[in-house]
């Protein structure tokens, strides 16, 4: 967890709650919740992206977003959900891109599909994400991909 920062200006204030709201949000989104909570972490993302947008870079907002699509995924919220995975794919695909994000992207896509219904669409976000988690060279990091892949329901 980042340190409460010590100084006044605005700009390092945006990124420590857009640290905190982006860390508090993907812990739950990881966990069983409680509809509290599920509303907690909705919150959650939408802070962290408040935040970012306001301070961070392209990557942040990008990032921010990756969050928001999961967070609308698991809500159920399909159409709000598969919106972001959309632009999180559009941007990450388009550049160069680290292993693990890149499965990141194919994964919160494939929840997203799914949430939204698309089903041609699920099972081929969730191939990509299939062979993208396999292609991730750091045990570790795909840990933590699988960790959010295993909640993402298998094609039918």
């Amino acid at each position: 967890m980042p340190h409460e920062p010590e100084d006044t200006d605005p700009k390092t204030w945006h990124r420590y709650f857009a640290m905190e709201c982006n860390n508090r949000g993907w812990q739950l989104a990881a966990q069983s919740r409680t509809p509290e909570e599920d509303l907690e972490m909705l919150n959650a993302a939408h802070a962290a992206a408040l935040h970012w947008a306001t301070m961070g870079a392209e990557l942040n907002d990008m990032r921010a977003k990756t969050l928001l699509a999961e967070v609308h995924a698991l809500l159920g919220y399909g159409a709000s959900a598969l919106k972001y995975a959309n632009e999180v794919k559009s941007y990450f695909l388009a550049r160069e891109t680290e292993d693990w994000e890149l499965a990141y992207t194919h994964v919160i896509h494939s929840h997203a599909a799914a949430a939204a219904g698309e089903s041609q669409l699920h099972r081929e976000s969730y191939a990509a994400a299939v062979t993208a988690v396999d292609a991730i060279g750091d045990d570790e990091d795909r840990k933590i991909v699988l960790q959010t892949f295993q909640q993402v329901p298998p094609p039918s």
